[in-house]
C-alpha cells in the first residue's frame, strides 16, 4: 500500500504525519522549503488544552517548558478592570503561548526519529492525478519527480496549490482584522499573565483607539498586538516604535521602561472557508481549508484538530480498504465546526468593532463585550471552545441504554485518570490516537485493587468479551469516576477523544452498534447478531 502524501510541512502537515505513524500508516511530506524554519519571536501561537496535549503526545516534548502557560488573564477598558482570571499551577485550562518555530522544531525532531515518515525538501507541487486505486503528485525543484500515494492531504496554507489544482472555491472576507505586532524583552507589572487593554486612556477616542494585547513568552519576552483601524494604514518602523513607547509608558504610569525589541510584523486576519474539503482521495486541512483568527481565536487550533480528526479515519481506510462514510465524515464534522466558529465571529464583529451604537448608551455593554473577547482569547464559548460533533453522520441512533453524563455526545471527554489493561495508571488522553476505540468502565474503588482481581470480578469478564467482539479494535480502561457518570456506566470514546455515547452498564448490543456507527455504519441486524455472539 502506498503512503499518504502530505503537501506542506507546517505544524498541521507534520502533526498529521506523526498522527498517522501512531497508527502504523506511512507518509511522505512534501516540503517546498529547505526543511528548517527561521526563528521569528513575533510569530507565536496560543494552544488550548486539547491541542497542546495532542502535540505533546505526538512529540514527547513537554511544550509547557518551552512556552508559557498563562498564570492569569486580565481585561481592562480605559482604566477599569473588567475581568481577572487566575489559573492554578499546572492548570490544563491555562492557554499555552509558544513561538511557532519552537512547535515546528519539536515536530521535525520527532519526525526525524520516525521511520514511517519521509520528508522531501525543496519539493513544490505542480500536478495531481487521481485514479481509483490511488493518487499521484508531481513536484518540481531539485527533487522534481512523481510521487505515488494512497491518499493526499493538502496542508499547504492559505495559498494552497492543492486547493487550486482541485479548483475548489475559497470564499470569505479579506482583512477582517489587522494587528501591528512586536516581540520585545521587557519587565511588565503582571508577570506571566496575559492582558487585553481596550481603549487605553493614552490613546484618543474613535476608531483608532483600538486595543492592545500583551502575552508572555519565556525569558521575559512579550508579544504585543495593536489592533489597527480598518483600511490599509502603513505601519512604518517609526510608527511602531512610537506605539511601543507610548504603550509601555502608559502601563508604567508615564515613564517608558527599558526594553529590547526582538521582532516586528503586521498580522492580517482573513475569514475564509473552502467549499469542499474532500475530492476523491484528496483532502484539505488547516489553512488550506479555512482561515480564521479574529477576536483572539486561534487558527492553528482548528488546523491541529483537522489533523487529529482525519488521521484516525485514514488509518482504517489505509489498513482495511476504503471506508467512504468514515472518510466523508471528516468534511461533515470539521467543516461544520469551523463554519459555526466563523458565523459566531461574523455576528460579533460588528458589535465589538463598530463605533458608537449601543455600547455608548447601554450600561454594562462593555462587560458583555469583554465576555465575548475573553471567550475568544481563552478558548471558550462559541468563539473559542473545541467543537462538538453532535450532528455527526457517525453518531449512533436509537440505543436503548444511553444515559446522560456531564460530557454531551460528540464533545471532548474529560481527561480523567484511568487504569489500563496492564494495570498501569495513565491519563485518558494518553491512550488517544492509537487507532483504537476506548471503552471506559466507571468503577469506584477499583483503583486500589490488584488487576488480577478486578479483571475477573463482577461485570469485567462480560465487558471484556463485548470489547473483543467489536467491529474495530477497542481498548478497555477503568476509571474511578467520571463527571456526571454513575457507577458501572460505560463510555465509548473515539480515537480523537470525542465521546460517542455513555451506556448504563454492560450492553454488548448497544456497544457494538455504537462502535459500528462510529466506523461508518453497519447493518443493525448484523450488529446485534455479532454483539450477541461476542457476549456469549
Amino acid at each position: 500500500m502506498d503512503p499518504v502524501i502530505i503537501v506542506g510541512a507546517g505544524p498541521v502537515g507534520l502533526t498529521l504525519a506523526l498522527a498517522l505513524a501512531r497508527q502504523e500508516v506511512p507518509s511522505v511530506v512534501l516540503d517546498e522549503g529547505p526543511g528548517k524554519d527561521e526563528p521569528r519571536p513575533a510569530r507565536t501561537v496560543v494552544l488550548r488544552e486539547d491541542t497542546a496535549a495532542l502535540l505533546e503526545r505526538l512529540t514527547g516534548v513537554p511544550l509547557g517548558e518551552q512556552g508559557v502557560r498563562w498564570a492569569g488573564w486580565r481585561s481592562v477598558r480605559r482604566k477599569q478592570v473588567l475581568n481577572e482570571i487566575a489559573f492554578g499551577e499546572d492548570d490544563p485550562a491555562a492557554p499555552l503561548h509558544i513561538a511557532q518555530h519552537v512547535v515546528t522544531a519539536a515536530l521535525r525532531a520527532a519526525i526525524a526519529d520516525e521511520p514511517l515518515v519521509r520528508t522531501a525538501v525543496d519539493s513544490r507541487l505542480d500536478a495531481i492525478e487521481q485514479e481509483r486505486s490511488g493518487v499521484a503528485a508531481h513536484t518540481r525543484g531539485a527533487n522534481g519527480t512523481w510521487w505515488r500515494g494512497s491518499y493526499l492531504v493538502g496542508c499547504d496554507g492559505s495559498r494552497s496549490i492543492v486547493r487550486k489544482l482541485l479548483d475548489i472555491r475559497f470564499p470569505g472576507r479579506t482583512a477582517v482584522e489587522r494587528h501591528a505586532v512586536a516581540a520585545l524583552r521587557v519587565e511588565l507589572p503582571w508577570e506571566g499573565r496575559a492582558l487585553l487593554h481596550r481603549t487605553p486612556p493614552w490613546r484618543q477616542s474613535g476608531p483608532s483607539a483600538g486595543e492592545v494585547t500583551a502575552r508572555p513568552l519565556p525569558d521575559g519576552v512579550w508579544r504585543l498586538d495593536w489592533l489597527l483601524p480598518p483600511g490599509k494604514e502603513l505601519v512604518t518602523p517609526e510608527i511602531l516604535v512610537a506605539r511601543i513607547r507610548e504603550t509601555l509608558a502608559g502601563w508604567a504610569n508615564g515613564s517608558t521602561p527599558p526594553y529590547d525589541l526582538l521582532d516586528t510584523g503586521v498580522h492580517t486576519v482573513h475569514h475564509r472557508l473552502a467549499r469542499r474539503w474532500r475530492a476523491g482521495r484528496v483532502f484539505l486541512a488547516g489553512d488550506a481549508a479555512h482561515l480564521l483568527g479574529a477576536l483572539g481565536t486561534q487558527g492553528l487550533d482548528e488546523g491541529l484538530r483537522d489533523a487529529d480528526n482525519l488521521a484516525w479515519k485514514l488509518g482504517p481506510a489505509w489498513h482495511h480498504g476504503p471506508r467512504e462514510a468514515l472518510l466523508d465524515s471528516y468534511q461533515a464534522e470539521r467543516r461544520a465546526v469551523v463554519a459555526a466558529r466563523l458565523r459566531a465571529a461574523d455576528q460579533v464583529l460588528p458589535v465589538l468593532r463598530g463605533s458608537g451604537g449601543l455600547r455608548q448608551i447601554v450600561p454594562g455593554t462593555a462587560r458583555g463585550h469583554d465576555a465575548l473577547l475573553t471567550d475568544g482569547h481563552l478558548g471558550r464559548g462559541p468563539l473559542g471552545a473545541p467543537g462538538v460533533y453532535a450532528g455527526s453522520p457517525l453518531a449512533p441512533r436509537q440505543l436503548e441504554g444511553v444515559i446522560p453524563v456531564d460530557t454531551p455526545p460528540g464533545a471532548q471527554v474529560t481527561d480523567v485518570r484511568v487504569t489500563a489493561e496492564d494495570g498501569s495508571f495513565v491519563q485518558l488522553r494518553e491512550r488517544l490516537g492509537r487507532g483504537a476505540l476506548l471503552v471506559v468502565l466507571i468503577a469506584p474503588g477499583t483503583g486500589v485493587w490488584d488487576r488480577k482481581h478486578w479483571m475477573s470480578a463482577g461485570i469485567m469478564p462480560r465487558l471484556a468479551a463485548a470489547v473483543s467482539a467489536l467491529p474495530y479494535p477497542g481498548e478497555l480502561l477503568v476509571a474511578e469516576s467520571y463527571p456526571g457518570a454513575p457507577a458501572h456506566s460505560v463510555l465509548l470514546v473515539r480515537p480523537d477523544g470525542h465521546l460517542v455515547t455513555a451506556l448504563s452498564g454492560v450492553r454488548p448490543a448497544d456497544l457494538y452498534v455504537a462502535a459500528a456507527a462510529t466506523m461508518g455504519g453497519a447493518d443493525k441486524e448484523e450488529a446485534a447478531a455479532q454483539a450477541a455472539s461476542g457476549a456469549r
